[in-house]
């Protein structure tokens, strides 16, 4: 195997969107997100976000980075406002509007409106839905973490409730994403499709490792 070196002069040198592609994808591909808010006048808002993590089930903590206020100003300040936010995953039947849902339109300007997907409120939740995910939960704000190195914030938010399209829940809790759909991304701007390779047991230090049997295997 060949590899190329690349130094940071080297990378700083570089044009910047072509710097921005290289960096975006060397942490390799990502979860695809929508962020549905509302403002404190009462807009619906919907923000796309590619760097959503799990940070804990018990509590079921989620946490997503949100660019410098100045450059991404919206999502964080709805959800600062009603403590409230919902997480829509985005499938293959909607990555162009998930992808128009990133531009700067003016905080007046519903995102739902402009690019086509339809909100929906559930019950005791003030955030809007993406009615057309077939992944989507409510959290809670629980912290803003201030990343003073480059500005950026961790939001981190506990899960209030889940809504999943039938059919995609195994008997263990597995989530089978794939059969939704569900696009993954690698860098700002490529959208990808997923499949089940395999699955393992638990890992122990004294055993090999164990495949699971897939969920159209016997």
């Amino acid at each position: 195997m060949t590899h190329l070196h690349f130094d940071l002069e080297t990378i700083d040198s570089w044009d910047r969107f072509y710097r921005a592609n290289f960096l975006n994808c060397l942490s390799g591909f990502k979860s695809t997100h929508l962020i549905g808010t509302l403002s404190a006048d009462g807009f619906t808002n919907l923000g796309l976000f590619h760097n959503v993590v799990h940070l804990g089930a018990d509590p079921a903590l989620i946490g997503y980075i949100n660019r410098p206020v100045e450059a991404a100003p919206h999502t964080l300040q709805n959800i600062q406002h009603t403590g409230m936010y919902t997480m829509n995953a985005v499938h293959s039947g909607m990555i162009a509007q998930a992808h128009q849902a990133s531009a700067k339109y003016p905080r007046h300007v519903s995102e739902f409106e402009e690019v086509g997907l339809n909100s929906c409120f559930r019950k005791g939740i003030t955030a809007p839905f993406v009615l057309e995910s077939a992944v989507q939960y409510a959290l809670q704000l629980v912290e803003v973490v201030p990343i003073r190195h480059n500005n950026t914030f961790l939001v981190i938010g506990q899960l209030t409730g889940a809504w999943v399209q039938a059919g995609l829940l195994g008997p263990d809790g597995f989530l089978h994403l794939e059969k939704a759909g569900t696009v993954t991304t690698l860098g700002i701007d490529g959208y990808y499709e997923t499949s089940l390779l395999q699955r393992f047991a638990y890992a122990k230090p004294d055993a090999a490792p164990e495949p699971l049997p897939l969920p159209d295997e016997p």
